[in-house]
């Protein structure tokens, strides 16, 4: 074997990843901001499957937030805003990168809103940003003073309870119904008057690329049934029927998961897939979903940011 022919052989067999050393290593930590149900882990199991570690091994600070299971926007955003002003206290960082999936894409919104001086970036995944048709289509099955809406609320609010209490966040405060209401359109519409940052002006256009000094990123998934072995996304392919046809991801439609810059929305992947759930059960013919997260640090790490 020539030695030109022993260097292409070491080149093949050694991991790909040694060669990305620094590829995620952004200036300012990133801080990962999870949706509605959602969580940091539960024992084994975390809500960013395989995410964290994939950023962190080239060389990112990653944080994993947690903030309320089922809230309004407005009580997300100011726990979460009390976890960024914790962070940059332990890091010495001046700002963070946020990015949040789903709820946590509005929730991260609020921070950058009303602190855009401890915020560098903003990148919605999936995010709620001008409402869902499922929202809207529970509070309209429930309406107030029903029986149903009884039910519905006690129940989602004894599961945001117990999500919280499992994943080590029992002191925070649970609310389903303010949570749905932040969710709807015109919920969201009333957010986005006070909050209008990087919300396209058009009903599926872009939204400024920069607003108060935060650069705004976007990116979702538009095909609710992936995997025939993942459970969840039966469910979401019926969910998926509330937008009427409009693309969407299961739970969000693709416009309306449009914030600042778009850089794509139309990702072979379903709302759960975006944070590469269940346990790595995503579609096989599309990019990995943790190939996403680390583009878009080294996006973000090419911007200085």
């Amino acid at each position: 074997m020539t030695w030109l022919s022993a260097c292409l052989l070491a080149l093949a067999l050694f991991p790909a990843t040694s060669f990305a050393a620094g590829y995620t290593q952004t200036q300012y930590p990133i801080v990962l901001v999870h949706g509605l149900f959602g969580f940091d882990n539960i024992g084994p199991v975390d809500y960013w499957y395989g995410i964290p570690s994939a950023l962190r091994a080239d060389g990112a600070k990653v944080y994993v937030a947690q903030v309320s299971a089922a809230n309004s926007t407005e009580v997300r955003g100011e726990q979460l805003l009390t976890q960024v002003k914790q962070i940059l206290a332990v890091t010495g960082a001046t700002k963070v990168n946020l990015m949040g999936h789903s709820h946590g894409g509005p929730t991260i919104r609020y921070v950058a809103s009303v602190r855009p001086d401890l915020v560098a970036s903003v990148t919605s995944i999936g995010g709620v940003n001008k409402g869902s048709a499922v929202a809207d289509l529970i509070l309209n099955v429930a309406p107030p003073g029903t029986l149903t809406r009884s039910v519905l609320v006690s129940a989602t609010n004894g599961l945001a309870t117990v999500i919280n209490f499992l994943s080590g966040g029992s002191g925070l405060s649970q609310n389903s119904l303010a949570a749905a209401q932040s969710l709807s359109t015109a919920g969201s519409l009333k957010f986005n008057a006070t909050h209008p940052e990087g919300v396209p002006t058009s009903a599926c256009g872009e939204g400024d690329y920069i607003a108060r000094g935060v650069y705004y990123f976007s990116w979702s998934g538009a095909q609710p049934y992936t995997n025939v072995f993942d459970p969840v996304d039966a469910p979401l392919l019926l969910t998926s029927l509330a937008f009427g046809g409009a693309k969407n991801d299961g739970l969000v439609s693709s416009c309306s998961s449009h914030l600042g810059r778009v850089i794509r929305d139309d990702y072979a992947m379903n709302h759960l897939d975006e944070v590469n759930q269940t346990v790595g059960l995503v579609n096989l013919f599309e990019t990995n979903p943790v190939t996403l997260y680390r583009q878009q640090a080294n996006r973000l790490k090419g911007l200085g940011l």
